[in-house]
């Protein structure tokens, strides 16, 4: 798995914790983001609202497209299914 480079803010419950402790919950917590930051598991929770032509699509592939274009679209936006 391919780290890659964030900043994170952790907060534990436990006062004292070993180094070890801690290592092995970061990897198991960015762990976590890698499954939920990939563009299958963005694009499924989310909705493609298109006022330009007054459509909301929920097609992966149509939005998807549309993250991968990397340009902004004027009144096109994503929301959030959650």
């Amino acid at each position: 798995m391919n780290k890659s480079n964030r900043d994170l803010l952790v907060l534990f419950k436990e006062e004292l914790m070993t180094p070890q402790a801690v290592e092995q919950q970061l990897e198991r917590l960015h762990e976590m983001l890698f499954h939920t930051e990939r563009l299958d598991s963005f694009a499924s929770a989310h909705e493609m609202i298109d006022l330009n032509r007054y459509k909301i699509h929920r097609n992966v592939v149509l939005i998807k497209k549309h993250i991968r274009l990397k340009k902004e679209v004027p009144f096109v936006f994503l929301n959030n299914l959650n």
